[in-house]
């Protein structure tokens, strides 16, 4: 097999002793993988990466917890500082869920598979929120769509969309294929989507961002989008819901915001100093109708549960949270569940926002994610979100109908009961 890789990828030195086994079996495999997958996308090289952020930990499979144990056993190492997305449980409270002692015990023996090679338990899809944030330009193997999306549009850091399993071959290896956004020529922009007829309160509405990025995932298509019109100051947990839902619509892994995200302080510098292929203007009515596509419930429509923190929750979101329920005065009569990384909530609890969520009646669980642990029970049949992301996957892997609605409407609606937007498109 590998004189087959080597007549067609370059190899170091260090990865044909990789390939020959003489660092262990682990990385043998690993970088079998590293280099099938070169070879398979036509990259002439290899190069190096500095760090890693695995989403093969969720436990989609069998297979998935028998590649970690056999990388773990064959003696394979993280090469570089490595983070965990999140897992297919509260690794600490997973008992107060409905989960499956068999199914826990092999989740827990995954987790330590990975903790074995050395990565950081961090069980988090939102990485770019804490420990080991990359820096601009730094060439990194992220998975996870929405990590991805941010760490190369806001960070201005450089890695493809890496699934399963090869993040954690590369980590392991150190290495990548040398190709796609990891190289200038195709981080140019290629689709210039400009706002036209916003004014200034439109860009102050938080629903604006997942909308948006609910219409650039299918807009911009397999090519880079340039966001033209934006206001110079937008927070980082909105730019991380514009391209969460961008990643999810659509297959977005880089956009540029002009005057904004650190690749484009010119429109020039976005496009390479070249015209852009194609040009699409964007209107109030284009993004009232991405709005509704979000939802499939209806106003006024029974509501059952309230889901937030997909991405996990930031600790400004939870004090955000924490402002509306205090504001609103009050209990909620419907579920809320809130999903967030240890270290976040860990702030959120110093800040004391621990005793108004649980007050409130809200529930927070850490490490997982609403598409991987069974948080809803059978009688849950309508649910509520924020995240653009949450309501585009929520009505196929929930099997639920969604409303999409802002943080302070979700608030409200818990309240009551029943779906109720104050913020219309």
């Amino acid at each position: 097999m590998s004189s087959d890789i080597a007549m067609t990828v370059r190899l170091s030195q260090r990865d044909e002793e990789m390939l020959a086994g003489r660092h262990g079996a682990g990385a043998r495999l690993a970088m079998s993988v590293v280099a099938r997958m070169a070879d398979a996308c036509g990259a002439d090289e290899l190069m190096d990466i500095t760090a890693a952020h695995i989403d093969g930990c969720g436990l989609l499979s069998d297979a998935g917890l028998e590649f970690a144990e056999t990388l773990a056993a064959g003696g394979a190492r993280a090469r570089v500082p490595t983070t965990l997305n999140m897992g297919p449980l509260d690794l600490q409270h997973w008992r107060d869920w409905s989960i499956d002692e068999a199914f826990a015990a092999k989740a827990i023996r995954q987790g330590k598979a990975y903790a074995d090679m050395g990565c950081v338990p961090t069980w988090t899809c939102a990485p770019y929120q804490g420990y080991l944030t990359p820096r601009f330009g730094q060439q990194i193997a992220w998975g996870e769509s929405n990590a991805v999306v941010y760490a190369n549009s806001v960070l201005g850091a450089r890695t493809n969309r890496y699934g399963d399993y090869m993040d954690i071959c590369a980590a392991v290896t150190g290495r990548v294929p040398r190709l796609g956004l990891h190289l200038d020529e195709n981080r140019r922009g290629q689709v210039l989507v400009r706002l036209r007829g916003f004014g200034s309160g439109d860009f102050d509405r938080e629903t604006f961002y997942p909308a948006l990025g609910h219409l650039l995932g299918p807009l911009a298509g397999e090519k880079v989008p340039v966001i033209e019109g934006l206001p110079p100051v937008v927070s980082d947990d909105r730019l991380k819901a514009l391209g969460a839902a961008a990643a999810s619509s659509g297959s977005v892994a880089l956009f540029h915001a002009v005057g904004l995200t650190p690749e484009a302080p010119t429109l020039q510098a976005a496009l390479h100093g070249r015209a852009a292929e194609r040009t699409v203007d964007v209107a109030p009515a284009d993004l009232a109708a991405a709005w509704a596509d979000l939802s499939t419930a209806g106003e006024d429509d029974d509501l059952d549960a309230v889901l937030l923190g997909c991405p996990h929750f930031s600790f400004a979101e939870f004090r955000e949270l924490a402002e509306h329920i205090a504001r609103a005065g009050g209990k909620a009569r419907a579920d809320v569940i809130v999903i967030s990384s240890t270290q976040s909530w860990a702030l959120a609890q110093r800040a004391g926002f621990d005793r108004v969520l649980a007050e409130f009646g809200a529930r927070v669980t850490l490490d997982t994610c609403m598409f991987h642990t069974p948080m809803l029970g059978g009688e849950v049949r309508t649910v509520m979100t924020n995240s653009g992301k949450c309501a585009y996957y929520a009505p196929g892997e929930l099997n639920r109908k969604v409303a999409f609605g802002s943080l302070a409407d979700c608030v409200r609606s818990a309240m009551l009961g029943r779906v109720r937007r104050e913020e219309q498109p």
